[in-house]
């Protein structure tokens, strides 16, 4: 599998965020740092996310993208678009519960113009752990086969 890479690109209030390769923990402090920068943009308006060419996504990255999704449904009164041509990744998201979070779109998507690479935001060991922590807790909050699925890693998180 390809490393995993975020891009995005976004006009006028209009996002677009792009992962590819396998998409894993060691990039949840640069996907939460972007979701903030980018909701606290005064001129955002929308976002959706690109999931054509991820190969993997880890729960980690799953619960940072359904945190955007409520974040985005609470502050903004709409859900976001998600992208996803793989069957393997559509079957992942629909297990989630995200056709109750995002827009579900089972095609590809267009390509923005300007997509740019986002930069690795390091973080500490201790913060990767409250990012992953925090993740997970979302993804228990979506549902009873997500609270079950992740019960186990949560206690060993929260205690280890």
């Amino acid at each position: 599998m390809d490393e995993g890479r975020i891009l995005a690109a976004s006009k006028d209030g209009a996002y677009v965020i792009r992962m590819t390769g396998d998409v894993r923990l060691t990039l949840c402090t640069t996907i939460d740092d972007y979701f903030h920068r980018m909701l606290e943009n005064p001129e955002f308006a929308s976002v959706w996310v690109d999931l054509c060419d991820a190969e993997g996504v880890d729960s980690t990255t799953l619960g940072l993208l359904a945190k955007l999704a409520l974040e985005v449904r609470h502050r903004f009164g709409f859900m976001p678009a998600i992208y996803s041509s793989n069957p393997g990744i559509t079957r992942l998201i629909k297990s989630m519960g995200f056709q109750r979070l995002f827009e579900l779109h089972e095609d590809v998507c267009a390509n923005p113009d300007n997509v740019h690479r986002i930069p690795v935001v390091q973080g500490s060991e201790d913060a990767v752990r409250e990012k992953v922590i925090e993740a997970h807790r979302v993804l228990m909050g979506l549902n009873e086969e997500n609270r079950v699925r992740f019960k186990d890693l949560m206690a060993a998180l929260e205690h280890g």
